[in-house]
């Protein structure tokens, strides 16, 4: 029997005395949150944001996890000093690391430790404290804050300003809770709006005091604080785009001193509301519907699959890593389809019986033909009225049977099959409903030819109900494929257009070779829900039925 999620609890990470890596200046320290598998392999859950210049760092992004009693959930709380934009860790200063249990944690509602490094010593004084909140309240409050005569901190130039929002515990202590971006040169700032959970922001306590601080930001840490107030929700509450609630930003120390102080500037907030947001299982349980699609990858330089250094080659065991990835993730989705039917496509092959170009445009139209001798989008199953594949074991055997009579050609272009699943997407969006959601797995082995069409093909589905997966297997280069995946910044088109949401998840295959299949799936797959729900919620779609109504 499947395990049953008790409920969600949220992590909040702060460190102490970390190791200060950095020359000149301070450590920039993030935390990575960890989970170990049935086969004791770690894979990565989430991370916080990078801080600079700190060795006290107190991460405003929350980890959220699902809570399970009967199982022995094993975590593990990494620290790194980050001095690159690259996603992988293994180029960054290791700090120190703690593990422990999900229910150690949640029994001690804070749990303090210090941190270890790879070799079990101390890692100097650092230690990190771990506070556990369960989370019982869907609630959201969208904010939008702007300020204006704010005090000029700087010599050169004008403040950079930005806020800290803050709640108070019940030992009277003050948690971080939000951080807004920081504004550069300007003391009439106007942020971001916001969105945080009513629960993270004040225990969903309409009248407990919320304390907000602003801010200069100075790149080498020292932070000067501007002023700060005290309001509450009912008071946040009141604010509209007519009549924003406005605050006097007092810093006491400078009151004491002047004696005709009045205040360090105005924050307003013109735009308060509260409002229900639904969860990936609401999606999942009111109907909506995961589609499935694959892309393989079928260029020359994955090698003869008759040879045994080919990619495509099956062992004597029948597998490889196509295969392998194709499982992996095909036996997590299957189950969120109800007919199970998968589309599946192959690119940069010739194919028979004339070895010319079929590509399948859309299910209401006949493949096109013509004189490129290489098809960038054709059907595993060579019939393009009808890709469908039944289940993962049907893009299996299509895979298989396939493999025999294709000629492995090239290049590596990536858009038209992300361009094919984009035009289902979109006519899923006409539904007005969070009907339908689509996912892409990609598995290749090299670098992309269409490097920019692909960029486009990727910002104009962030717009749409869809996800990417790409799996890279062999051991090729791979960095085209870390500047897809937008957790290092906003992926933009060629003509600069940004990405309305980072859809992209990208994993190299040999960092499982020796893991469980599942460790794979769940680490390809952790960003999807979080993707679903993002798109989802901001195009205010609902569920096609409410799953609570039984």
């Amino acid at each position: 029997m499947a395990a049953q999620c008790v409920t969600k609890v949220e992590l909040t990470i702060s460190c102490t005395s970390l190791l200060d890596k950095d020359v000149g200046s301070k450590s920039d320290p993030l935390c990575v949150l960890l989970q170990s598998t049935s086969g004791q392999q770690w894979y990565e859950i989430d991370r916080t944001e990078r801080v600079k210049n700190s060795l006290n760092p107190k991460f405003a992004k929350k980890f959220l996890i699902d809570y399970y009693f009967e199982l022995v959930q094993k975590l593990k709380f990494g620290i790194y000093d980050i001095d690159n934009k690259t996603f992988d860790l293994s180029d960054d200063d290791f700090l120190g690391e703690f593990e422990c249990t999900l229910g150690q944690i949640v029994s001690s509602r804070t749990l303090t430790k210090p941190l270890v490094l790879k070799n079990g010593r101390p890692a100097g004084r650092g230690s990190i404290t771990i506070t556990a909140e369960e989370v019982k309240d869907n609630r959201v409050v969208v904010l939008e804050v702007e300020a204006r005569k704010l005090d000029n901190k700087d010599f050169f130039g004008k403040s950079d300003p930005y806020l800290e929002f803050h709640k108070q515990t019940g030992d009277g202590n003050w948690v971080m809770v939000h951080r807004t971006e920081v504004i550069k040169n300007n003391l009439n700032p106007v942020w971001r709006p916001f969105k945080i959970s009513l629960n993270s922001l004040c225990y969903s306590d309409m009248d407990k005091l919320i304390k907000v601080e602003c801010y200069d930001y100075d790149s080498d840490g020292s932070h000067d604080l501007i002023g700060s107030f005290h309001t509450t929700m009912s008071k946040l509450k009141e604010a509209s785009r007519s009549s924003p609630v406005e605050f006097e930003c007092i810093n006491e120390k400078k009151r004491q001193k002047k004696k005709n102080y009045k205040n360090s500037g105005i924050v307003s907030v013109k735009h308060c509301e509260i409002i229900v947001e639904c969860t990936f299982l609401d999606y999942i349980m009111g109907g909506c519907q995961l589609n499935f699609t694959v892309g393989i990858d079928f260029t020359g330089s994955n090698g003869d699959p008759r040879s045994p250094d080919s990619l495509h080659y099956l062992s004597p065991n029948g597998v490889n890593e196509y295969l392998t990835a194709i499982w992996s993730v095909g036996l997590v989705i299957q189950d969120y389809d109800t007919d199970k039917m998968f589309p599946a496509f192959g690119f940069g092959a010739q194919i028979p019986p004339s070895f010319q170009v079929m590509e399948y445009v859309n299910a209401l139209k006949a493949p096109t033909s013509g004189g490129d001798c290489v098809s960038h989008e054709f059907p595993l199953n060579f019939n393009p009225s009808n890709p469908f594949c039944n289940g993962v074991q049907g893009i299996v055997d299509a895979y298989r049977a396939c493999l025999p009579h294709v000629r492995l050609y090239g290049p590596t272009n990536f858009s038209p099959i992300i361009n094919h699943v984009a035009r289902f997407a979109a006519a899923a969006t006409q539904q007005q409903t969070a009907s339908q959601y689509f996912i892409l797995l990609i598995i290749t082995d090299g670098v992309i030819t269409d490097l920019d069409q692909t960029r486009t093909a990727i910002v104009n589905a962030s717009k749409l109900p869809m996800s990417i997966i790409i799996v890279g297997v062999g051991g090729a280069d791979f960095d085209a494929m870390e500047f897809l995946d937008g957790d290092d910044g906003v992926l933009k088109s060629s003509s600069g257009e940004p990405a309305v949401r980072d859809i992209v998840q990208f994993v190299p295959f040999r960092k499982f070779q020796n893991s469980p299949k599942e460790a794979l799936a769940q680490c390809v797959l952790a960003e999807v829900p979080q993707q679903v729900v993002n798109y989802f919620s901001t195009y205010k779609l609902q569920p096609p039925k409410n799953p609570a109504a039984k």
